[in-house]
C-alpha cells in the first residue's frame, strides 16, 4: 500500500463531525470524484467513483448520517495493466437534488449541469472546521502525497480551473504556499515544501501520517548532518597531508644542502618534529615542544622554513641555467 492510500485510510477513519463539517466535506469530494449523468427530464444521478475502499465507506456513512438513506455501493474490477477494484458508491434518487442544493452546485430545484457550481462556495467554509472539512474531502477525493522516503510533493487534480483556484486561496488561509499549475489539461495544486506538507497534514487530520513524516524528514536531517561533518572531517585531514607534504619537502631540501643543523634552534626543533610526525596537525606540532608553542606560531616558523628552502630551490635552478648556458656555448 502507497503512503498516499495509507493517508487517506487515516482521514477516512476519522469520527464523522457535526452535519455542516459533513456537506463541506461531502461537496469537496462531489466536485472531484462524483459524476453527475442525465437519467431524464429534470432527473440526474450522482455517482461516487474511487479506488480507495475506506473513502467509499467514508461517503456511504455520511451520506445515510446526513439524508437517513442507503447509498449503493458496487465493486468493479479494473481492466488496466495494474488490476484492481473500483469502488461506486451510487446516490438513492430522492436524495439527488437534496445533495446537489446543500453542496451549493445548484441554487433552486431547476437543475441545469451548464449552471453547475463547481467553484467553492463560501457559505460552504464558513468555519475553521468546515474549511478542514472541506481540504480533507478534496485530498480524499483527488489528492495524493508522495513518500517521504523518496520526496516530498502532495497534489489535488482537477478538471475544472476554478475550483484550483478557490483551493489554491482556501489551502493558503492557513499560509500553506501552495501553488498550481496545468498539466495535460488538468488543473494541479501543489505543495512541495516538507514543512508545508506537516502543516497541510495537520489541517486535514492526518496525525498518523504527520508524526510518520517528522520521523523521516528528523532521520534525514541527522544522516545529512553525519554526511558533512564527515565531509568536513575529510577535506580537514586532506588539508593537513597536502600542507604536512609540502612541509616536508622544504625540510628535506634544507637537509639536502646540510643547512637544517644551522638554523635556530626553534626553525631545527620544529622541522624535526614534522618529519617525525608527518600526520600532526599545526596544534598537535605546537604541543610537542618545549615550551608548547600556538597554532600560529607553529605555522609562522613552518613558513619561514618552507621560504628558505625555497630559496635554495631558486639557486638551485640558476645554477642549473648556468650550467647548461656554458655547455650551450662551448
Amino acid at each position: 500500500m502507497t503512503f498516499s492510500s495509507k493517508c487517506k485510510d487515516e482521514l477516512s477513519r476519522k469520527n464523522l463531525e457535526n452535519s455542516c463539517c459533513m456537506v463541506s466535506e461531502l461537496a469537496a469530494l462531489i466536485r472531484t470524484t462524483g459524476y453527475i449523468s442525465i437519467k431524464g427530464y429534470n432527473k440526474f444521478d450522482i455517482e461516487f467513483v474511487m479506488e480507495n475502499a475506506a473513502v467509499a465507506r467514508r461517503i456511504f456513512k455520511m451520506i445515510k448520517h446526513l439524508y437517513g438513506s442507503n447509498s449503493e455501493i458496487i465493486v468493479k474490477r479494473s481492466n488496466r495493466l495494474k488490476k484492481h477494484n473500483n469502488y461506486s458508491v451510487k446516490v438513492n434518487d430522492k436524495d439527488v437534488k437534496k445533495i446537489l442544493k446543500d453542496t451549493k452546485l445548484i441554487e433552486n430545484d431547476n437543475i441545469n449541469i451548464l449552471e453547475f457550481n463547481f467553484g467553492i462556495p463560501k457559505n460552504l467554509i464558513n468555519n475553521d472546521y468546515c474549511k478542514r472539512a472541506y481540504i480533507r474531502g478534496t485530498f480524499l477525493g483527488c489528492g495524493s502525497i508522495s513518500d517521504p522516503e523518496k520526496s516530498y510533493h502532495v497534489e489535488f487534480v482537477s478538471n475544472k480551473k476554478i475550483h484550483c483556484t478557490d483551493l489554491e486561496k482556501l489551502i493558503n488561509v492557513y499560509d500553506l504556499g501552495a501553488k498550481r499549475i496545468v498539466r495535460k489539461d488538468l488543473y494541479i495544486t501543489y505543495l512541495k515544501d516538507s514543512e508545508k506538507i506537516v502543516d497541510l497534514l495537520n489541517v486535514m487530520g492526518a496525525y498518523n501520517s504527520l508524526l510518520y513524516i517528522e520521523n523521516i524528514r528528523a532521520i534525514k536531517e541527522t544522516r545529512n548532518n553525519v554526511n558533512r561533518v564527515v565531509n568536513c572531517e575529510t577535506a580537514n585531514l586532506g588539508k593537513i597531508v597536502d600542507t604536512s607534504i609540502r612541509q616536508k619537502n622544504s625540510i628535506m631540501v634544507l637537509q639536502k644542502h646540510n643547512v637544517i643543523n644551522k638554523l635556530p634552534d626553534g626553525l631545527k626543533e620544529l622541522a624535526y618534529l614534522r618529519l617525525e610526525n608527518e600526520d600532526a596537525s599545526l596544534k598537535e606540532l605546537g604541543e610537542m615542544l618545549v615550551p608548547p608553542l600556538g597554532k600560529s606560531g607553529v605555522n609562522h616558523r613552518l613558513k619561514k622554513i618552507e621560504k628558505l628552502a625555497e630559496d635554495y630551490l631558486l639557486k638551485e635552478d640558476k645554477t642549473q641555467n648556468e650550467i647548461s648556458s656554458c655547455k650551450n656555448k662551448k
